[in-house]
């Protein structure tokens, strides 16, 4: 019987488990995928802890973990032009990610190029769609000056990519031990924690035209002082304190287009996915501690093989 990492209800590590379950069923505009690889992402363990998206449905328990997969065609559902068994795919599960098999919705979904990896593919659908869409949000110009906060993470790493590659001067906000890492991409490395203002004001003595936040609390609220306009200002880590402070969530597109975009970008070499660690399915609790603890450079990938 097909393998799946869930959580049995709302709590800490202590309500994590590996465990048999059936494979879903397709139904209309559903595809059932043969997960090759799942990325791992902060939201993960948040929603084991009872977080909730805004107007999304609560999954009953046990509830598979994972935002993001990349996989082969199984089996289709009605109402699936496009897709055939057999097909190469990544996109957002509908039925958690860490598993042998989940849906997909083709709303959702993409073909993955036969230059991109099913790990590279794995980590676009939240990480690097996410960060395309937060830059493309701002429309940061040339030659402007972008701040990124949580710039070491999978979302912040993506996002300093993609405004240099459109010629903005990046300030990346990472720890000390992330220093090389965001200077690798592109990005003037600011480092994070108290007095964060006064050490950007010394490497952007011009000034912040924008700030494409990723941490929230504390870090935006000293962020958001340093814009002339609140309305530069958005954030993926903060969204009810974002409001609160004149700016805005980032508003995600969700659309198969957008993850055509950014894999083509990764298989141009444009956009790199930075995977730094892997893990076997039998270990997601490894890999989901690597995230929970916010140390993390780059992605986390669990592999599946089904």
């Amino acid at each position: 019987m097909p393998k799946a990492y869930v959580f049995t209800r709302n709590g800490g590590p202590e309500v994590e488990a590996l465990v048999e379950q059936d494979a879903p069923a397709p139904g209309p505009g559903e595809l059932l995928v043969a997960v090759r690889a799942a990325g791992v992402n902060p939201v993960d363990w948040k929603l084991r802890t009872g977080y909730t998206r805004p107007g999304s449905v609560p999954q009953p328990f046990p509830t598979v973990f994972g935002s993001e997969a990349a996989g082969v065609v199984a089996a289709v559902g009605p109402d699936t032009e496009g897709f055939a068994v057999g097909d190469e795919v990544f996109g957002n599960p509908l039925t958690g990610g860490y598993a042998e098999y989940t849906l997909l919705p083709v709303a959702v979904t993409a073909h993955k190029p036969a230059g991109l990896s099913f790990a590279d593919a794995s980590v676009l659908p939240v990480a690097a769609a996410t960060a395309h869409d937060g830059v493309r949000q701002l429309g940061p110009a040339p030659g402007s000056t972008l701040l990124v906060t949580g710039a070491g993470g999978g979302v912040g790493s993506a996002a300093v990519q993609l405004a240099h590659r459109a010629g903005v001067r990046v300030l990346g906000v990472a720890s000390a031990g992330k220093k090389d890492f965001v200077e690798s991409l592109g990005a003037v490395h600011v480092e994070s924690g108290e007095g964060l203002a006064a050490r950007v004001r010394a490497a952007a003595p011009e000034g912040v035209d924008a700030v494409f936040d990723l941490v929230g609390g504390d870090t935006l609220r000293e962020a958001a002082t340093l814009l002339a306009d609140p309305a530069t200002l958005i954030s993926a880590g903060g969204k009810p304190l974002v409001t609160e402070l004149g700016g805005a969530p980032v508003i995600r597109a969700r659309t198969a287009a957008v993850l055509g975009e950014v894999a083509g970008l990764v298989v141009e070499g444009a956009l790199r996915t930075h995977i730094t660690r892997t893990f076997p399915l039998a270990r997601a609790d490894e890999a989901l501690r690597a995230v929970e603890d916010g140390h993390v450079l780059g992605k986390i990938v669990i592999e599946v093989t089904a």
